[in-house]
């Protein structure tokens, strides 16, 4: 074994070995779409005194994170995101109601001495005095700057009082006594009766507790010990809550509730086990597929792929990663997409097989893995690219994609250029298989390079009718997002989506007038399955919430809240803008990459057929009346990727041809590229098609549309890399050359050229050879 060889063979044994240690000894932490729970994003808000940045959100996270450590939830989840959000994620809380009352809550506890009584007329004579109602008659209280705050308190605990028959009580011990003894000691100075004589305990503006002063406490000494009592008629829930509040303290800053998320654990627990079937049919079919067309290397391509997923997974929880179901989706698709850099070593393998006169299946293998090494990764770092900008500028499970397939994107390289080049190379060198060459399957250059070459298609030849094509089938889908219109989820539009499994089914007319009823009747409902109902409104209370739960339950025989998505308008707002802005960041970046990497006129052949698909895509989708949402975007960012993957391996091969001619005219050098790359795209397609079809069958609703976007998408794009990029590389090249009367940058005759190669040009190549 050469240096080389070894190398990568070392490399690929540590990678493995690695990548086995990491899966086993870290788990790969789930998302709540996936194990159910509630996820809160709260938006810190700026006061006349403090300013909303990343120092104040960090100290109303600690305080958060107090009151999250006192819900009693198991391996709760807060952290900052940016400099104005914290995510928090409570796994298990399927009922936000009480979780959101209580961190939403600003928390502000501050003790006043009573100044006296106050009219309605009455206001606040000075600096720090309040005019506040009391907590049992109304009575409007003067009350003087606070004495103490939160920022005093020590403890705080809910008891209950069984012997003297008070009921629930909240006890609060503060960190200095003598404050609270100087407090009670100058009310104590007052008689019996007596406003003044009262201490006023103040929670976010209300007075929740402003009892007098004991008669037995003496003026001037007032209550030792720093501990005192919260009475009133509390229900247990309501002490501890209340004690909550007390001992988590004060937030710095408001904070307001901008998302919410909550899933069921069936929902998750479905939603994993379909992921799985799909998973597991779809590379089945897929490493079929494979070993039939590419026998042993398709099976050693298999074991890669295997290897794949192995760090793929080891990827995701070394990173400490959340595995989320559009991250799942991406996971499994990923799957799909490695097919891809196999399929291009064995393509051009098999082409260099057939052109060596005393071929071998080894230098056939070399000769493939340095042929497909620039498409591969052209192709990959665009991929990458979509990746990068959906972590960057998404936002909750759409960013947990963006992980997954970046990692997915980086685990294939290794797969296909290290381990299969490892087990390839080692097993092309074994003395049976060299004496068995077709066992390789690199030996024939199989059926779809076979009828190419016999046919030799000119689809160059006139490359405006592809074009026009093409301008037709966008018209028509572009004529959906204006007769139709789009229906953006509640992540792009603000409000509540909540989706419930009904006892029986219900029409969802008869849930909308049960709604209408209940004083919603904007609310849209639609069917999501036999019995389930999904029904979206604008920005709901919780307790609101409540009201929608009761009418859905009273159609429905019983409602179960499966799921549960809250998203604040100025949220909405800011995901539309990031959606637009990562869509055109995607363009932009596409063509300065691909004109870095090829020419002009192949970056903006590509960037057309990329804006072509996305309308195509999102006009399909406007006819057949789905969502556009987060998972939507994550699906057209992707057909992104994988559309241009597509282009990148055709004008890699055109780039290839050009240098060994540089005088041949675009069209025929184009022609030539298509024809073979085309058993490439038709069987990597075939395999991403195994993959999108298990998603989209077993996958569940959840990614059915998903899929459903990445099947479309797949087929516009590989149609638009090949007869829309490509014809509108020629075209323009031609108007470079004719229509300023030169010549396209010295290719060929102008009038060859700017005809898209009218006259049949001579055969290269494949087509030379079959002659």
């Amino acid at each position: 074994m050469k240096r080389p060889a070894r190398v990568r063979a070392l490399f690929a044994l540590a990678v493995i070995a690695l990548s086995v240690f990491v899966a086993v000894t870290v788990p790969v932490r789930l998302g709540l779409d996936l194990r159910g729970g509630t996820q809160i994003v709260l938006e810190t808000r700026s006061t006349e005194t403090v300013k909303a940045d990343a120092e104040a959100t960090d100290r109303a996270l600690e305080v958060l994170r107090g009151r999250v450590d006192a819900l009693g939830v198991a391996e709760p989840s807060i952290v900052r995101s940016g400099d104005d959000r914290i995510i928090v994620e409570l796994p298990g809380v399927q009922d936000p109601r009480k979780a959101a009352d209580v961190l939403g809550r600003t928390a502000q506890l501050s003790v006043h001495p009573v100044l006296g009584t106050a009219t309605e007329a009455d206001k606040a004579q000075k600096e720090g005095e309040r005019v506040l109602p009391d907590e049992q008659s109304g009575e409007r209280l003067r009350l003087a700057p606070a004495s103490l705050t939160g920022q005093d308190v020590k403890d705080a605990e809910a008891l209950f009082d069984q012997q003297g028959g008070a009921g629930w009580h909240v006890t609060v011990d503060f960190e200095d006594g003598k404050g609270w003894a100087k407090l009670t000691g100058e009310a104590a100075c007052h008689p019996a009766g007596d406003p003044q004589r009262r201490v006023a305990i103040v929670l976010d503006d209300k007075v929740i507790s402003s009892p007098q002063v004991d008669p037995s406490v003496a003026c001037g000494t007032g209550i030792t010990g720093g501990s005192t009592q919260i009475t009133g008629s509390f229900t247990s829930d309501e002490s501890k809550e209340l004690a909550l509040l007390v001992k988590g303290g004060a937030l710095p800053v408001p904070v307001e509730t901008v998302e919410q998320r909550t899933v069921g654990p069936t929902l998750g627990a479905e939603a994993i086990e379909a992921s799985a079937w799909a998973a597991v049919v779809g590379t089945a079919l897929t490493a079929l597929f494979i070993i039939v067309v590419y026998r042993l290397m398709g099976v050693l391509a298999t074991l890669a792929l295997l290897c794949y997923g192995l760090i793929s997974y080891a990827g995701l929880a070394a990173l400490g990663a959340t595995l989320t179901l559009p991250g799942l989706a991406g996971f499994v698709l990923a799957i799909g997409m490695a097919v891809d850099a196999n399929v291009l070593v064995f393509e051009r393998a098999r082409e260099e097989y057939g052109k060596r006169n005393r071929p071998s299946g080894r230098s056939a293998l070399t000769a493939g893995f340095k042929g497909a090494f620039s498409a591969i990764a052209d192709s990959n770092v665009t991929t990458l690219i979509a990746a990068a900008l959906l972590f960057l500028l998404a936002s909750g499970p759409v960013k947990g994609f963006g992980v997954t397939l970046g990692i997915g994107v980086l685990a294939s390289m290794i797969s296909a250029l290290v381990i299969t080049r490892v087990l390839a190379e080692f097993a092309v060198a074994r003395r049976w298989v060299h004496r068995r060459p077709k066992v390789t399957g690199l030996a024939s250059i199989g059926r779809v390079r076979a009828y190419l070459t016999r046919r030799d298609p000119q689809l160059m030849r006139r490359p405006r009718r592809w074009l026009a094509v093409s301008a037709v089938v966008l018209v028509v889908a572009g004529a959906g997002i204006v007769v139709r219109g789009l229906d953006f989820g509640v992540e792009f539009t603000g409000g509540r989506l909540i989706e419930y499994s009904t006892g029986e089914t219900v029409d969802p007319d008869r849930a909308r007038a049960a709604l209408a009823d209940a004083g919603f009747p904007q609310a849209v409902v639609q069917s999501s399955g036999d019995d389930k109902l999904t029904v979206r409104t604008e920005e709901l209370t919780n307790a609101e919430a409540v009201e929608v739960a009761d009418a859905i339950a009273g159609v429905g025989g019983g409602a179960e809240k499966v799921r549960d998505e809250l998203i604040g308008p100025s949220l909405g707002d800011e995901l539309r803008r990031n959606a637009l802005i990562a869509l055109g960041l995607a363009l932009g970046a596409q063509l300065l990459y691909l004109a870095f990497r090829f020419r002009w006129m192949f970056g903006t052949g590509a960037v057309a057929a990329l804006a072509h698909d996305v309308v195509i895509l999102t006009g399909v989708f406007a006819w057949l009346g789905k969502p556009v949402d987060g998972v939507f975007l994550a699906a057209l960012l992707t057909v992104i990727g994988y559309s241009v993957n597509d282009s990148v391996v055709v004008f890699d091969r055109i780039r290839e041809l050009w240098r060994k001619d540089g005088k041949a005219p675009l069209a025929q050098v184009t022609n030539q590229a298509i024809l073979q790359t085309v058993p490439r795209t038709v069987n990597t397609g075939i395999g991403v098609i195994f993959i999108l079809a298990a998603l989209a069958l077993l996958g569940g609703d959840s990614l059915t549309d998903f899929a459903l976007a990445l099947l479309i998408g797949m087929l516009v794009g590989t149609y638009s890399s090949v007869l829309t990029a490509s014809p509108l590389a020629v075209v323009l090249d031609a108007y470079a050359g004719d229509g300023r009367g030169g010549r396209g940058r010295g290719r060929g005759r102008p009038g060859r050229a700017g005809s898209g190669a009218a006259e049949r040009p001579e055969r290269t190549g494949a087509a030379a050879r079959a002659r």
